[in-house]
């Protein structure tokens, strides 16, 4: 929504991060790889180093992302809810890129056919232009300073 052109992996590959394209993509996974791992060390220093690059509302903002994300996650697998056919459709690219497949919980979500995804191919281009102008109608700008 905000325009940018972007490479998801680095969600998954801290590696990726620096060449991205994301906004202090660097600090911001090792702040989520942190923030979901068992090191208390690490965690705060990946606390310190977002705080200094980004500042203290930004920090806020990523830990209450963090936190949202973590209590969706754990709802959803704690009662078995599978992503709608829809949803699962529109997103199976991404969710292939990121090996998002390979997780025990992915066995909930319903394989895409044919069908779905020839649907993704017609609409998605047309989704994305809409996303697009909807956030520029509402000012919707990058999430980082």
């Amino acid at each position: 929504m905000a325009g940018l052109s972007i490479d998801p992996t680095a969600v998954v590959d801290g590696d990726a991060a620096a060449t991205s394209g994301i906004p202090h993509a660097p600090v911001l996974v090792r702040f989520a790889e942190a923030t979901v791992g068992r090191d208390d060390g690490a965690l705060a220093a990946a606390r310190a180093a977002l705080r200094a690059e980004l500042g203290d509302e930004a920090f806020v903002d990523a830990a209450a992302v963090a936190s949202n994300f973590e209590r969706m996650v754990r709802i959803a697998d704690g009662t078995g809810i599978p992503l709608d056919a829809p949803v699962a459709a529109l997103g199976d690219d991404l969710r292939s890129s990121l090996g998002l497949g390979n997780y025990a919980s992915a066995a909930r979500t319903p394989r895409v056919g044919a069908v779905g995804r020839a649907l993704v191919t017609i609409t998605g281009p047309v989704l994305r232009t809409m996303l697009r102008v909807v956030g520029r109608v509402r000012g919707v700008r990058s999430p980082v300073p």
